[in-house]
């Protein structure tokens, strides 16, 4: 069977996530914000997601690289009468003290060799394709009505031929410009070519502020920077993937909607890009999250929309054929309802850093007693509850071991940040609800396994609890620790290095491809117990699961290495960023600071 992988790479500002398709089309591009409807969502129906495509009459090849280290990404497409080069970014950069980053994307067209002829289709849709925008011709824009708010096309490129879609002769440089809300004030190719130059010095100083080690390293680099896009900076909030409904594999009825921050995978986020030596994220974060924390629940939700938005009801949208025809499309995710008890463990392990790094001012941070003991409290009212647990399973709870070792992992950074601010009576609260968790972690031991199953009273073993090694729950040195790992690999690994999350059933059948993530984790666990040639070798075959331009999927099928799941993933980047970091920590290799 062929592989298949998602054709598309990704740009954007921190304010909106744009997939620009190896065809030149934008396949998916949610305007005004992560989790609006599409104006271009061909990813999901090519017919009523509309279209803004750069191609010639005739049959032609293309490529797609990045602008080293930025999130600028070119198209470099070849056809019978020359070539063209299309470069693509949303701009941001550092202006008036603060950060420019518009409801812009701006796509330079260029020619390479030859005389290349090119058509511009530019159509914009609403309500998820439900209605097309009514084009209204200027003297050297289009702007189209019908949606929330006004988009306009700017260009330099005759009106009539856009309009018409008529082919023309790409011998200059063109721009198109395409605007949200506010149009272009300014002149279009200087004020174009200036954002150009401040986007990529702004993505490549950012990169040379990063901590990275020289242990493959461009993966690093391209896992960061996807990282970085997926931050909504106007809140703070992290975005588990831009894009909803992209099918966990063919046929599954698993396509779920991602545009929402994930308490969970926002702690993994953090985590990898504190490694790095990024700080600005966490602290913005630590606003969003502080914003939910006083809002008046004793429980958090597992996700909530990036404004906080606490209802996210989950429609489907039957207008939608689906991605390669997988049904359903799902916008909203049910999830929000579910218990998840590990997230309050994770927000505080997410938080140590700017109570035990001093680069962090935390005595200025006045609600420290009461922020803590308030995630002590719900830790405390819920740790003896079953829950959905990680992979939030939507008609099954239990006593989940993978919760309780958050709850146990949050009371240790709770002690740390306690002793920090010389809290002892919080302390002692730590110390007490870490117990408590311990103990429900030891009732998921199965001796005959010689390993810790998924829940209390289960013989299914899950990819979750690796997490038990990495978390130093386990010593990684122990008899224990090692007899784990080789239960979980003996079980879930694949022949190709794939990890499956779990093989019993759950709501929806049994799961058919591997989720990514695991297999980093792996990698890490491996790392840990001292494996570390098995870690490097299992890290280097994970590689060869990306698409075309290094970005990696939420899952991958075992045997053929389709890529399948929302994409690109921010666990998946955020699992190649730990494991790189643990095995390089384990070799000594020399941080480029």
């Amino acid at each position: 069977m062929e592989r298949h992988t998602y054709q598309t790479g990704i740009i954007g500002n921190c304010s909106f996530i744009a997939h620009i398709n190896l065809n030149t089309n934008v396949d998916w591009l949610c305007w005004p914000r992560m989790d609006s409807t599409f104006t271009f969502g061909g990813l999901l129906d090519t017919k009523k997601g509309g279209e803004f495509s750069i191609l010639p009459n005739d049959h032609y090849t293309s490529h797609q690289y990045y602008l080293e280290n930025t999130n600028v990404l070119c198209t470099e497409v070849t056809t019978n009468e020359g070539s063209y080069r299309i470069t693509d970014f949303a701009p941001r950069f550092n202006q008036y003290e603060r950060f420019f980053k518009p409801l812009m994307m701006i796509r330079k067209v260029e020619p390479i060799e030859g005389s290349p002829r090119v058509r511009v289709i530019c159509k914009p849709v609403c309500d998820y394709g439900a209605r097309h925008l009514h084009p209204l011709r200027g003297s050297s824009h289009i702007e189209f009505t019908g949606c929330e708010d006004r988009i306009r096309l700017t260009t330099d490129i005759p009106i009539s031929y856009i309009f018409d879609e008529e082919l023309f002769v790409l011998n200059d440089t063109r721009y198109l410009l395409l605007t949200y809300g506010h149009p272009l004030e300014a002149p279009l190719q200087s004020t174009a070519e200036r954002f150009l130059r401040e986007t990529t010095q702004y993505w490549r100083s950012w990169i040379k502020q990063s901590s990275i080690a020289n242990y493959f390293q461009p993966f690093v680099i391209r896992s960061a920077l996807a990282l970085k896009l997926h931050q909504y900076e106007d809140t703070g909030a992290i975005i588990a993937a831009s894009t909803t409904s992209l099918p966990e594999f063919p046929d599954s009825g698993r396509n779920w909607d991602y545009r929402y921050c994930w308490m969970r995978d926002s702690y993994y986020i953090l985590t990898a890009l504190n490694h790095i030596g990024h700080f600005e994220e966490m602290e913005r974060y630590f606003g969003y999250i502080t914003d939910i924390s006083f809002s008046g629940d004793f429980r958090y939700q597992p996700l909530y929309g990036i404004t906080g938005k606490k209802d996210l009801i989950e429609n489907i949208l039957p207008h939608l054929s689906g991605y390669m025809g997988n049904q359903p499309v799902r916008i909203g995710n049910q999830a929000y309802e579910h218990i998840q008890n590990d997230i309050y463990g994770q927000v505080l392990i997410s938080m140590l850093p700017l109570y035990t790094d001093h680069r962090f001012i935390f005595t200025e941070r006045k609600d420290s007693d009461r922020w803590i003991n308030l995630l002590l409290k719900k830790i405390e009212r819920t740790i003896d509850e079953k829950d959905a647990g990680i992979w939030e399973f939507r008609n099954m709870a239990n006593i989940h071991c993978y919760t309780n070792l958050f709850q146990w992992a949050g009371c240790c950074a709770a002690e740390k940040m306690a002793r920090t601010i010389n809290n002892e009576e919080l302390v002692e609260k730590a110390v007490a609800l870490k117990e408590r968790a311990a103990a429900h972690i030891e009732s998921c031991y199965d001796p005959e396994l010689k390993a810790y199953t998924n829940a209390a009273g289960s013989k299914y073993l899950d990819a979750s609890t690796l997490q038990l090694i990495m978390m130093n729950y386990l010593d990684p040195k122990s008899e224990r620790a090692r007899d784990h790992l080789e239960a979980l690999e003996k079980e879930l690994k694949t022949d190709d290095g794939l990890f499956y999350r779990y093989l019993h059933s759950d709501d929806f059948g049994k799961p058919r491809t591997t989720f990514l993530v695991c297999a980093f984790w792996y990698v890490e666990a491996l790392a840990c117990v001292g494996r570390l040639e098995d870690a490097q070798h299992e890290f280097e075959k994970i590689l060869q699961y990306s698409n075309h331009l290094l970005l990696f999927s939420e899952d991958v099928e075992s045997g053929t290495g389709s890529q399948w799941g929302n994409f690109p993933q921010a666990y998946s980047h955020v699992g190649l960023m730990n494991a790189a970091y643990r095995i390089s920590m384990k070799l000594d290799v020399p941080i480029f600071i």
